[in-house]
């Protein structure tokens, strides 16, 4: 039989010990934290440990953590001025980083910005574990790759460096593998322009591709606003007219 998230917990506790930085049960599954120098040796003793038997790597997501619990519409009233990010003056929908994520805070270095998730799944004990891991510099994210123990990683790490920037250690080819071949950036960040940086167009003349600065206008986006007048008016409470009287 399975055992249930908090036996695992249990288990992973008393297997690991002191090599977790935290363990919970979250969204009905199992989850731990590990040290970026620990991550590796860890992952690796989830794989082969009898106990465990982590044999599949179902996913690798990257995560950004900047401005992690804030949010840019911290209100459901509407004014006659809109909504919090119109009404406090925030920029254009990161846009400059100018409004709730503010440059300052994006900059600094936590060591609690980047993250790598793994999701795990062990198809011969019928169970599965969340692990996550910090990369210490939030500047420069790098960890160990995981490729050496489940190959697939391969395409998962290559995605969480494209999206994210994320660096993997040890990672036999780490290139992108989203985006374009001249992209520039990592379009998952915070700090990346939702309008972008660049577009890029066909030139007949140059009979190639072609890279050029982005020409989309910015502009904040606001909710539609439902007011309580006659073309939003309850149908039902209105007296039916009767068929007679027609």
């Amino acid at each position: 039989m399975a055992k249930t998230p908090e036996q695992l917990v249990g288990s992973l506790e008393s297997i690991l010990g002191e090599r977790l930085v935290a363990t919970r049960v979250a969204y009905g599954e199992a989850e731990i934290e590990v040290a970026p120098a620990e991550l590796y040796g860890v992952m690796q003793t989830l794989r082969d440990h009898d106990v465990l038997r982590f044999e599949e790597l179902m996913d690798i997501a990257g995560v950004d953590y900047a401005a992690y619990g804030q949010d840019e519409w911290i209100t459901e009233e509407a004014s006659n001025t809109g909504f919090s990010r119109g009404v406090d003056g925030f920029s254009t929908g990161r846009l400059g980083l100018t409004g709730i994520y503010g440059v300052q805070e994006i900059q600094s270095s936590t060591g609690r910005r980047f993250a790598a998730v793994y999701h795990l799944l062990s198809l011969t004990r019928n169970h599965r574990l969340r692990v996550r891991c910090y990369a210490e510099d939030d500047n420069l994210p790098m960890l160990d790759s995981v490729v050496p123990l489940w190959a697939c990683a391969n395409w998962f790490e290559r995605e969480a460096f494209d999206l994210f920037g994320i660096l993997f250690n040890g990672h036999p080819d780490l290139r992108r593998i989203l985006t374009d071949y001249g992209f520039v950036g990592h379009p998952f960040r915070k700090d990346f322009p939702l309008i972008g940086n660049v577009e890029v167009r066909y030139d007949e003349s140059r009979r190639r591709v072609v890279y050029e600065p982005v020409s989309i206008e910015p502009r904040v986006l606001v909710p539609r606003v439902i007011r309580d007048d006659n073309r939003y008016a309850d149908r039902r409470s209105e007296p039916k007219e009767d068929a007679r009287d027609a």
